[in-house]
């Protein structure tokens, strides 16, 4: 009778944890609230203007990077999250930077640098010490490299 009750036992665990797998699986494909689903991402507007650093440690502490561009119609669903919060095409920080190594630029999540929006002859890096990027520059569609120290609102980015 002992050998059934643990039995049982052991198999209704079994289910259980199954079932909270499958459960957990299915609310991966949700980004939780304040965050909006691009492109299979979940993305955040910040309005906190902050320097890049700030606020790529920000993005960081809320579990994710200032955000990576890969594509137009991502680049697109930035700027309607931007325009949603703001009511305007707002300059905000997104995660390029080329602090490390000029003319090398890099997302701070660590995902390919494949896609890039500059506006006219941006990336300039004027007076020597513009390493990141800033998205609707001057109300754009477009990219501008600026002084890392700058303060500007942001845009995080997490997997979902």
């Amino acid at each position: 009778m002992k050998t059934l009750t643990v039995s049982a036992l052991v198999c209704a665990m079994i289910a259980l944890t199954q079932a909270a797998a499958e459960s957990d699986q299915v609310n991966t494909g949700m980004c939780c609230s304040d965050w909006t689903e691009v492109n299979g991402r979940c993305f955040r507007y910040i309005p906190t203007p902050m320097t890049w650093a700030t606020a790529e440690k920000n993005c960081v502490i809320l579990g994710g990077n200032l955000a990576s561009v890969h594509n137009i119609l991502e680049y697109q669903g930035i700027q309607k999250i931007i325009l949603d919060n703001t009511k305007e095409n707002k300059s905000c920080w997104i995660g390029g930077s080329d602090a490390e190594e000029e003319k090398k630029w890099f997302w701070s999540d660590g995902t390919l640098f494949n896609y890039s929006n500059w506006c006219a002859r941006e990336p300039n890096n004027w007076e020597g010490n513009q390493d990141c990027i800033q998205m609707n520059y001057r109300g754009g569609n477009c990219w501008d490299d600026l002084r890392c120290i700058s303060l500007r609102p942001s845009v995080c980015v997490k997997r979902v």
